[in-house]
């Protein structure tokens, strides 16, 4: 027999009220998922980007479950822009791998002169920082030397440029986690290995663009005391074989744009600013280890260029938005050849995203090209080019060719021959 309507009774008045309520609840929640979700993805970027660098196991811990309810929420929301939305094609080189660092490194410096990489500080985890010179000889394919770096000098975010005998070290981040900055400063004679102090610098600045140019040091930008606010100070001081030779810094133009971690290159007396970023990490308040806290960055393309004009000329930007690069650069053939770096976060994720091309800038047309990949994404490398190869060793690679978030702090050696056309 069939279900009658006229048997069903009337429901209830408290009935239909508890129906209501249980409506009204489900909707506040939805309303409370919403509002939650921006706030777990920024935590999500910080642990992915910087503490899980390989740094704390139970860091690592921490982020599989967060990566499970991230991917659970894109899957019901329908997200689908892919990890990898941000590499760009290029053609795929013959890589060698050589010797490994003596130790990993993560925002170091690097200088060549002639056949020797003079491979500075930088973070080794989260915690510990290093404090000497490492050297890589071309020739030998060796690392063939180490010496204490002073005392009072940075570990990290420092600026630094050669005249080919003499290293200038300016200013940069003095500790661990996200510590404050140094204003000392420092010449490096690479024959005796002796170090020397220079007039400090009138404020500390992390990763300052930095470079020697008409017989001054010039010293641009990088991040405020703070760590975060973008600085577009511009110093200079005159220098000569390893001697300052006045007792103050001179106030120059100011940058267009400011921040840390970008290249800044001099050729045929020209000096080019590129890449960069406004923002970096900052120290958690009244945390007693200065432990790192993210905040917002914004990664940018820009070029400019100062010649005889002294004006700041716009040139065209690099192919993506490319940060972490201040010592990833090397000139051949009348160009400006970059490797690897970080580009803009990923717009629905809030992650990290590091960068595994190789950019070329002609300098005779300032037209760009992706003309290699790397082994993989990594940011802060320190490369070299010598005899016809490129190299590049530390930095921060990604978690593997489907996933381009920073995991493992490296000291690999890699090279790869290069041929670049003349124009």
């Amino acid at each position: 027999m069939g279900r009658g309507k006229h048997n069903r009774k009337p429901a209830p008045p408290a009935t239909k009220v508890v129906v209501v309520l249980i409506c009204v609840g489900l909707l506040l929640l939805i309303a409370a998922d919403l509002l939650y979700w921006p706030s777990t993805s920024t935590f999500y970027n910080y642990i992915s980007s910087h503490s899980n660098s390989n740094y704390s196991a139970a860091a690592a811990k921490d982020e599989e479950v967060i990566i499970h309810q991230h991917n659970k929420k894109d899957a019901v929301r329908g997200r689908s822009l892919s990890k990898t939305f941000a590499d760009l094609a290029g053609p795929q080189l013959k890589w060698d791998k050589m010797a490994e660092s003596p130790v990993p490194r993560l925002d170091g410096a690097a200088i060549q002169i002639n056949d020797q990489l003079f491979v500075f500080a930088g973070y080794g985890t989260i915690d510990l920082v290093h404090s000497h010179v490492d050297i890589y000889n071309f020739t030998s394919n060796t690392w063939a030397g180490r010496f204490d770096m002073p005392k009072q000098m940075a570990h990290s975010h420092l600026g630094m440029v050669t005249d080919g005998r003499y290293i200038y070290i300016v200013t940069g981040q003095y500790g661990p986690q996200c510590r404050g900055p140094t204003a000392h400063t420092f010449v490096l004679d690479t024959n005796t290995k002796k170090w020397q102090d220079m007039p400090p610098l009138p404020v500390p600045r992390y990763a300052p663009a930095t470079q020697l140019w008409r017989g001054r040091l010039h010293v641009m930008g990088g991040s405020k005391e703070d760590r975060y606010t973008p600085g577009v100070d511009h110093w200079s001081i005159a220098v000569k074989d390893g001697r300052v030779l006045e007792k103050e810094w001179r106030t120059e133009m100011p940058i267009p744009r400011g921040g840390p971690h970008r290249a800044c290159v001099v050729v045929d007396d020209r000096l080019y600013m590129i890449g960069g970023q406004e923002g970096d990490f900052m120290a958690k308040p009244n945390s007693p280890i200065f432990k790192c806290s993210r905040r917002n960055e914004v990664v940018y393309s820009d070029v400019y260029m100062l010649d005889d004009e002294m004006k700041w000329k716009v040139l065209p930007p690099m192919p993506k938005p490319d940060s972490h690069i201040e010592f990833a650069w090397a000139v051949v053939n009348n160009s400006i050849v970059i490797a690897g770096g970080t580009t803009e976060k990923h717009p629905e994720t809030k992650k990290m995203i590091l960068v595994g091309e190789i950019f070329q800038f002609h300098l005779d047309t300032l037209k760009w090209a992706v003309v290699g990949k790397l082994p993989y994404r990594v940011k802060t490398t320190l490369v070299g080019f010598w005899d016809g190869w490129l190299y590049f060793t530390s930095g921060q690679r990604d978690r593997g060719p489907d996933d381009p978030t920073p995991k493992k702090v490296i000291g690999e050696m890699w090279r790869t021959k290069l041929s670049l056309p003349l124009s």
